[in-house]
């Protein structure tokens, strides 16, 4: 077999383990637990997957900021991660906040020539390995918004087929978060439902009155003070509580 043909192989070897490793997340993407709460389980795959098959990637995770710039980093593959996120945080700049706030993908060859983020650079080539970047705008998601991030240890470590990867796996995190904050969602709205239902239930038998009559109270003294509906209902269900002893 000649050079070329040993390196076609190669590259299909190689091809072949990344879409298998995908095709595994895909699936595990259908099969998300439903008694799962947290993000971090199936994105700790997608994370460990993006450093094993993104070329040039030894770091990964998704960093997420809310509205009120609150920062939190999610399934990071090594402190190395935790840290330059926090220096993102610390900073205010940087290439995933960049990547999140403006809905792109943020590539940074060489942080410490790199005149974009001068604190976030000096601190990070003074504080840690990292000399490469790669992010990726995830999604935004009620005044939510995530970056998956992809570090190196080497300065142009990140090439064209990097990028595309990471692009593959960045969809996949974005999935993945969907995934679970949907499942989320439905039962936070269960259990609204069923802090209503309950106040509902206690003011009917105070008051004697019918269903209607009930959440009409319970509607008129949440726009009376401006307090959530459910808030309400909890705080009925609270006054409604015997005293302990």
């Amino acid at each position: 077999m000649n050079n070329m043909a040993m390196s076609n192989t190669a590259k299909n070897s190689i091809g072949n383990e990344v879409h298998h490793s995908i095709a595994d997340l895909a699936r595990r993407l259908h099969d998300v637990p439903e008694e799962s709460e947290h993000d971090d389980g199936l994105l700790r795959s997608v994370t460990a997957a993006a450093i094993e098959n993104v070329p040039g990637a030894r770091h990964a995770g998704v960093l997420l900021v809310d509205k009120k710039r609150n920062f939190e980093t999610i399934a990071p593959t090594g402190p190395v991660m935790s840290q330059v996120d926090r220096i993102q945080v610390e900073t205010g700049e940087g290439p995933c906040l960049q990547a999140a706030w403006n809905h792109q993908m943020v590539l940074i060859n060489d942080i410490a020539g790199d005149p974009r983020w001068p604190a976030f650079s000096a601190r990070v080539v003074n504080d840690t390995p990292v000399r490469a970047g790669l992010s990726f705008h995830l999604f935004t998601h009620k005044g939510t918004i995530g970056a998956l991030n992809l570090f190196a240890d080497e300065v142009d470590a990140f090439s064209v087929e990097s990028e595309e990867v990471g692009l593959i796996f960045a969809t996949h995190a974005a999935l993945a978060l969907g995934a679970v904050r949907q499942q989320q969602d439905f039962r936070s709205a269960l259990a609204s439902r069923d802090t209503i239902g309950q106040a509902k239930g206690m003011l009917m038998e105070r008051f004697s009155i019918d269903a209607i009559a009930a959440f009409e109270l319970l509607r008129r003294l949440s726009q009376d003070t401006n307090t959530p509906l459910v808030d309400v209902a909890r705080q009925v269900i609270d006054a409604e509580k015997p005293v302990k002893a």
